[in-house]
């Protein structure tokens, strides 16, 4: 890294009176490396994309997202197809990217090991969707895509509360959700190679991009890598809430298995639509945030970002 600009987002994470002084001792371990760093506090996710095309056009060769996977999702949108590099510091409430990157202490550590990170050319996955105006939209991804139930959860976080209770506010929102919800149906569409696509009713789908979503979902997803160039997808092909609750509470104890009703799948590419008759709203998440609606479709676009990467780490 030569110049580096970090986006700083003060609504990412729970409250902390060590916030700005952590963007601080980023800054001050950036430039004692010979970085030539420069911090951006931003408002919303529409300044976030402005600072990062600002940045890109400025010259730097990576941008720090300070924030959890939100901030970094907001990155991400201004940084595929370019050769500016993806960091990532560790302050929000869900960094499920930077746990896998080995990221995992104090803001300034991240900073230390960020230093010596190598930039990597890697895939990123993309959501196509109808978002919340009704017109066709897309979206780049890192850590997961999701139609069904985790969208829904992301749907009824209230940003306020999240910022207090962290990640306590997903268990039992979750847990509402799993007690009320119906999971209805809705027809997924998998690429079957040079054939006819494979064609199954599912109530839950999640593509995984990263082994592990930190917390107690640890080894969620075998196999599920950033270097991947297919899409690992959880498919879930029944409404029982037993079978739900059995599988999570399997994945919490590192013992889920994958079998017919709950399915682990390697494809290119998937399209997801409502079932003929149906009138549910079945929302659409990227990185956890809510985008809209289906239909959507989700693929891989290969050679898309460069990220730098922990020596060591194996995301």
């Amino acid at each position: 890294m030569r110049r580096v600009a970090l986006i700083h987002n003060p609504a990412s994470g729970q409250y902390s009176a060590r916030r700005e002084a952590s963007i601080q001792e980023v800054l001050s371990v950036l430039r004692a490396a010979g970085v030539e760093a420069e911090s951006f506090v931003t408002s919303s996710v529409e300044s976030v994309a402005a600072y990062a095309e600002q940045a890109v056009s400025q010259g730097c060769d990576a941008i720090l997202a300070c924030g959890g996977d939100g901030t970094v999702h907001a990155v991400l949108q201004s940084l595929v197809g370019t050769d500016v590099a993806l960091g990532v510091i560790p302050l929000g409430t869900a960094n499920a990217l930077a746990a896998n990157l080995g990221l995992t202490g104090t803001p300034a550590q991240a900073a230390r090991i960020l230093v010596n990170a190598s930039p990597v050319r890697i895939p990123v996955g993309r959501i196509h969707f109808q978002n919340k105006g009704g017109a066709p939209d897309s979206r780049y991804f890192l850590v997961a895509a999701g139609v069904g139930a985790d969208a829904l959860l992301m749907s009824r976080l209230d940003a306020e509360l999240k910022r207090r209770f962290g990640y306590v506010l997903y268990l039992v929102e979750a847990l509402r959700i799993w007690g009320t919800h119906s999971f209805p149906l809705f027809e997924a569409a998998f690429a079957n190679g040079s054939g006819a696509p494979r064609v199954s009713q599912v109530s839950q789908l999640l593509a995984v991009r990263v082994r592990s979503f930190g917390g107690v979902l640890r080894e969620f997803a075998p196999g599920a890598t950033l270097r991947n160039r297919t899409l690992h997808l959880i498919a879930f092909a029944t409404r029982s809430r037993l079978r739900y609750l059995r599988f999570l509470l399997a994945a919490i104890a590192g013992r889920h298995t994958f079998a017919n009703e709950i399915a682990l799948i390697e494809t290119t590419s998937v399209d997801c639509r409502a079932c003929n008759g149906s009138r549910e709203i079945l929302y659409v998440e990227a990185d956890g945030e809510v985008l809209g609606s289906l239909p959507a479709r989700m693929e891989t676009i290969p050679d898309a970002l460069t990220l730098l990467i922990p020596q060591g780490a194996q995301p």
